[in-house]
């Protein structure tokens, strides 16, 4: 008889964003899919999880988790531009190594939500700081993030959906784009 594994958690969400990844879409992922990939019964599943719905909070609960540990670990030991570098290609690599995972972390958290509020504060904190050697502050540091957001979102966004299939290096690409955004940073 085979030895089963114990289901807690953890094992329901990791299998869950693989599965999501596998598929590329979230929305693609059914309670029922997940039991069968769990070799459960659906009910199981509720042990685990609150429904479709709490299984997407959760998968984005890990997604902002991963976007965080890779974004602390791109910042260490930089700062000013080069930290800015770092997040950049860190973000990128999340958005590759998560395609289903990726469209999760990009909605700003529910202000019920106080564990997705704080992990959405959390990173939020980070480019603060970092911004803070561009001399902004406040607001003005809050649309630059937005912008630094919107430029790596729409990059990746392109790039995974098949739009850059030029015999051209798109990590060039990827790079100039962010300096030249930084350039502008700079300008303020």
């Amino acid at each position: 008889m085979a030895k089963t594994r114990r289901l807690t958690p953890e094992v329901v969400i990791e299998t869950a964003a693989r599965l999501a990844n596998e598929l590329g879409d979230v929305s693609q992922i059914t309670l029922t899919h997940l039991a069968a990939e769990l070799n459960i019964r659906v009910p199981s599943l509720y042990n685990h999880v609150k429904g479709l719905d709490g299984l997407r909070r959760d998968l984005t609960v890990w997604g902002l988790q991963q976007l965080l540990a890779a974004t602390r670990q791109a910042v260490l030991g930089q700062v000013g531009r080069d930290a800015l570098l770092a997040v950049a290609h860190a973000y990128r690599a999340f958005a590759h190594a998560q395609p289903g995972v990726y469209s999760l972390v990009l909605k700003a958290p529910p202000p019920e939500d106080a564990q997705l509020t704080a992990l959405s504060n959390e990173l939020l904190l980070i480019l603060q700081l970092v911004l803070a050697s561009y001399n902004l502050q406040g607001e003005a540091a809050l649309h630059a993030i937005r912008g630094f957001r919107s430029v790596l979102h729409g990059f990746v966004s392109l790039e995974t959906g098949g739009a850059f299939e030029l015999l051209l290096d798109r990590d060039e690409s990827f790079n100039r784009l962010v300096e030249i955004y930084l350039d502008g940073l700079s300008k303020n």
